[in-house]
């Protein structure tokens, strides 16, 4: 989809579908380890190998026995044998029980597992003091999983608990989307590396460090392109050097001041297919294409960096890697402000859920909500979102995104 990239203001729930379908696909598998695919995308779709548990053990300490055995409790038994995890199972004989601990494998004639708390041992035996129903405290083979059972679609993306359900199948290694090659580089001549003195004028470059640590948490090889001057040229020479990325991102440069060469130099080198949001902060974020990359030109300003990265920029990201491209989770909490009727662009408040003086689990707004106060994002919980034209009341309901959901 190609949109004029005109003056008008795009709806954020728009420019999403349109960059998120439009962002081109990467191609490319390659198998790697267990221990290193956390956050990769699968590149097909997988299968339980075995049952898990592949036998039947025991869910707690205590004995073995068959429960026909203990129906008439309390009853006395020996025991002959003592099963730790680890060892075969075995095989108990009817009016016996065995000693028996947790994950241990349920030897064959035993359908139950009596919790030491309810038995009193004695030398080579042990009173049962209650009755106990069949399946009782045991887990059966392929409990958790049977063999052949889906287990994840390719486009997932693999979370620490999915590579748990991976290893217990046995699996050593999986098939992933390649990595997203990236093209970083900031823009401004004010713009200095932390660790150098500041001259007349500059600023240190915070950008690139949020950037760079919001990039490392996906599965990105990053290109680092450093800074481009307020140059047209400059840039076009950045955005040529960035031609083997699968996607370019920069921050600066995409209003409309006089030293803003970012606009001009991908319609140069490229093309741009949408530029200027209706949200607050975060209005001059652009794409477009160059070459088969794509581009995303990210405000300067700390906030609305951040902010149209992840509402925007990660989730594509994700897409392009054959992953999900979703909208985060919010959640609908009470205001515990007042504010007026909002403009016409959708808001992201940053904000914190503190308690009221009635003990209420309230939203709060941070104090300075200027686009340049990167502090505030330290200083609140999340965002806070308020719909153009909205005022809003003490308790009103209203989505609230946790930094937690835009960053997992």
């Amino acid at each position: 989809m190609k949109q004029n990239p005109g003056s008008s203001l795009t709806p954020v729930d728009v420019a999403c579908r349109m960059i998120w379908g439009d962002a081109p696909r990467i191609s490319g598998v390659e198998r790697v380890e267990l221990a290193a695919a956390g956050g990769r995308i699968l590149a097909e779709n997988l299968q339980a190998a075995i049952d898990v548990p592949p036998f039947a053990n025991s869910a707690m300490d205590g004995y073995a026995v068959c429960a026909g055995d203990v129906a008439n409790a309390p009853v006395r038994l020996p025991v002959r044998r003592r099963i730790a995890a680890g060892e075969a199972g075995g095989e108990l004989p009817r009016g016996e029980a065995a000693r028996i601990f947790t994950g241990a494998a349920i030897p064959a004639g035993a359908d139950a597992v009596v919790i030491q708390e309810n038995c009193r041992a004695g030398p080579n035996e042990v009173t049962i003091l209650e009755s106990i129903s069949p399946g009782e405290h045991v887990r059966a083979a392929g409990d958790a999983m049977r063999a052949g059972e889906p287990l994840f679609s390719a486009g997932h993306r693999l979370l620490p608990q999915d590579i748990g359900v991976l290893a217990s199948t046995g699996s050593a290694s999986v098939p992933v989307r390649r990595k997203l090659r990236v093209a970083l580089f900031t823009t401004g001549n004010e713009l200095v590396a932390p660790g150098n003195p500041l001259g007349p004028g500059q600023i240190y470059n915070g950008n690139y460090y949020v950037l760079t640590n919001l990039l490392q948490a996906l599965p990105v090889e990053l290109i680092d392109l450093g800074i481009a001057g307020d140059d047209l040229e400059d840039t076009r020479t950045l955005l040529r050097r960035a031609a083997s990325a699968d996607c370019i991102i920069s921050t600066g440069g995409v209003s409309v001041g006089e030293e803003d060469h970012v606009r001009a130099a991908v319609e140069s080198e490229g093309e741009l297919r949408l530029w200027k949001l209706a949200i607050k902060p975060g209005k001059p974020l652009a794409w477009g294409k160059l070459g088969d990359a794509g581009f995303f030109g990210l405000p300067g300003n700390p906030v609305s960096a951040f902010v149209t990265f992840c509402l925007v920029v990660r989730p594509a990201l994700l897409a392009m890697m054959g992953g999900e491209a979703a909208a985060p989770v919010a959640y609908r909490l009470p205001a515990g402000f007042a504010a007026p009727r909002s403009g016409g662009r959708q808001e992201y408040l940053r904000a914190s859920l503190r308690t009221d003086d009635q003990g209420r689990q309230r939203l709060f707004p941070a104090a300075n909500q200027s686009s340049g106060a990167g502090s505030s994002l330290s200083r609140s919980d999340g965002l806070l979102v308020v719909p153009p034209h909205t005022a809003v009341t003490p308790d009103e309901l209203l989505a609230f995104i946790p930094y937690s959901e835009l960053l997992a």
